[in-house]
């Protein structure tokens, strides 16, 4: 009986070397001394502890039957319980932190390079079905569609030809490539095509990731309801070179490729954090209200599903927008939803220039006051005009005083760009012509690519063999990495050297050490290279300085008195500071989301 209550967890007594009967605790001491871990003198203390306040007096008859409930309740109850809150714990720091790596990650696709409003040529590649051709003009609107077959010469030819037809009579400004299967065949093709035909036209390898659950979606059959999902797809492979932004937000984040292992996180928690990221961008950038689709408008600060349909169908009875007041004539549109839209809203060709600006309507009459005192139009105040505003410097205190000096830089920062973009100029990529697959790669071949995700462990990187290589974070840079993050973020453009290759595993080990990549930043730097031209309060550089490292001091240290003789070779001091440099203090690794964890054993133990 007294062994089935034990269950197994105290051990059986143990005789000694004069009959004596040892208990577990000695034996347990014993081991540990032989070289097992600290663990086993914790739990036993915490056993005793147990043991102590269940059995005051050992000598009672229902001691032993007290001590064993005390180790059951211990081993079978309390421990589990604590195992399970510390796990819980863990999860949930694990959690946000990669729910902040898929958040970076889906704000630097959002945020890509855009080519503009000119008209492209979207290639969804196809091997037995062909590659599907869909053409669109300057405002993203669909024109026509078609396959093209490149498995024989003939089908090539055909190809070629068409293409070039298309180019001069659509003057076609680019052609997009999905980078799905055949596709880095399908951009040699063209671009090879193109060289013969004398045509010197950007071709572009765009991610389309996402791109099929967009085809399939609500949205799709909205906008297309008569055209395949493949033409869809190429629909928008190219509206995502022309404007990443207003094609992504149709698409649920979580299905462009955030982040590896997305699913394991909280689902509410992550949709919450990509949702926010989505809106903030939207809003950094700005939109144009006469020709942004509703899904687009949305995302706007203080106009949801409701109000884009309703911007959208008093676009199309009443024709484009020529100012932002015109917004208030929009049924069901308040004037406190045109309190917080109005701002994030363009107007190219609107009769008041500032409403081409990130500047609120609140602040117009601050700028018709300055145009007034300086006796000039308010257009003429843009641009190179806002030298006039900084001569003026009463003036200048006198608008400071009036609106803040962060309003007053942000105000000053759109006059001098009117209808500027945060984001960074397009420019194209192209991948080495002699890979495609992975046999073809070799050991110390240097290739371009683009960062496609980053994780705490390293960078992923496409080099053109559709299979993203793995930068290992040692594998950075020259110097010692903490974050990959202050190297690299999703969208960069990077030469990589190959360092190994694993054909039966389809693994590709890259490096970047020595090849100085374009996309390094000083250490400790993870904005994003627009954060300090986003628009709202005035971003400061928070960009922490690298102290330089410190001479050695040429005399004894402060406070510590010179030894009268000095010590013999070998010798170390008994107390003081050695004369050998010290090392530098142990960093905490900020990139490892259980280190906040680390001291809970030693929190426990002072309990």
């Amino acid at each position: 009986m007294e062994e089935e209550l034990t269950l197994g967890i105290g051990a059986p007594p143990v005789a000694n070397s004069d009959g004596t009967a040892a208990d577990s605790k000695s034996k347990n001491k014993t081991e540990n001394k032989a070289g097992s871990s600290s663990d086993t003198n914790y739990e036993d203390d915490l056993l005793k502890a147990f043991e102590n306040e269940a059995c005051t007096e050992r000598d009672s008859v229902g001691a032993s039957v007290l001590l064993k409930s005390a180790r059951i309740a211990l081993k079978a109850h309390v421990l589990p319980s604590i195992e399970n809150e510390v796990h819980k714990a863990l999860k949930e720091v694990a959690d946000e932190t990669a729910i902040k790596v898929f958040a970076e990650n889906v704000k630097k696709l959002l945020l890509a390079s855009p080519f503009g409003p000119r008209a492209v040529i979207g290639v969804d590649p196809g091997i037995r079905t062909g590659c599907k051709v869909a053409v669109v003009n300057d405002s993203g609107k669909f024109i026509a569609d078609t396959v093209i077959h490149l498995q024989s010469e003939e089908e090539k030819k055909k190809a070629a030809v068409l293409l070039a037809e298309v180019i001069k009579t659509g003057d076609i400004r680019a052609i997009a490539v999905g980078n799905g299967t055949a596709g880095r065949e399908t951009e040699h093709f063209i671009r090879a095509s193109l060289k013969e035909q004398g045509l010197s036209i950007p071709v572009v390898m765009v991610n389309e990731a996402g791109a099929s659950v967009y085809s399939a979606s609500e949205v799709a059959r909205e906008e297309f309801p008569d055209l395949d999902l493949t033409v869809r797809g190429a629909i928008s492979i190219a509206r995502r070179l022309q404007d990443p932004l207003a094609e992504l937000v149709k698409v649920d984040p979580k299905s462009i490729g955030v982040g590896q292992y997305q699913h394991d996180v909280s689902p509410h928690s992550l949709k919450k954090s990509l949702e926010l990221v989505v809106d903030t961008c939207v809003n950094s950038v700005g939109v144009n209200l006469n020709t942004a689709s509703q899904y687009l408008l949305s995302r706007v600060s203080g106009i949801g599903p409701g109000l884009a349909k309703g911007i959208i169908k008093y676009r199309d009875e009443k024709g484009l927008f020529k100012s932002r007041e015109s917004l208030l004539e929009v049924p069901r549109f308040s004037s406190k939803a045109y309190e917080q839209a109005a701002g994030f809203l363009r107007i190219p060709e609107a009769e008041n220039p500032l409403d081409n600006t990130g500047v609120h309507p609140e602040r117009y009459s601050v700028l018709q006051k300055v145009s007034e005192k300086l006796g000039h139009g308010i257009k003429e105040l843009m641009g190179e005009g806002v030298k006039l505003i900084k001569s003026a410097k009463d003036l200048t205190k006198e608008i400071k005083d009036e609106v803040g000096e962060f309003t007053f830089d942000d105000i000053l920062r759109e006059l001098e760009k009117p209808g500027r973009d945060p984001r960074e100029e397009f420019v194209p990529f192209q991948y080495r012509d002699d890979i495609f697959e992975v046999k073809d790669l070799k050991q110390e071949m240097i290739c371009p690519g683009i960062v496609t995700n980053v994780t705490n462990f390293g960078a992923f990187v496409d080099i053109g063999v559709h299979q993203d290589g793995l930068v290992h974070l040692s594998q950075l840079a020259d110097r010692f990495v903490k974050d990959p993050r202050e190297v690299v973020s999703p969208g960069d453009r990077v030469t990589v050297k190959v360092i190994e290759v694993n054909m039966e595993k389809k693994q590709i080990a890259l490096s970047m050490k020595g090849l100085a990549p374009k996309a390094a930043r000083p250490q400790g730097d993870r904005r994003p290279r627009h954060a300090d031209r986003q628009q709202g309060q005035n971003h400061q550089n928070r960009r922490p300085v690298e102290k330089p490292a410190m001479a050695a001091p040429s005399g004894p240290p402060p406070n510590v008195k010179p030894r009268s003789t000095p010590l013999p070779p070998g010798a170390k001091p008994a107390f003081g500071r050695s004369n050998q440099p010290s090392r530098p203090p142990k960093s905490t690794f900020q990139n490892n989301p259980f280190a906040g964890l680390a001291s809970l054993k030693k929190e426990l133990k002072r309990s």
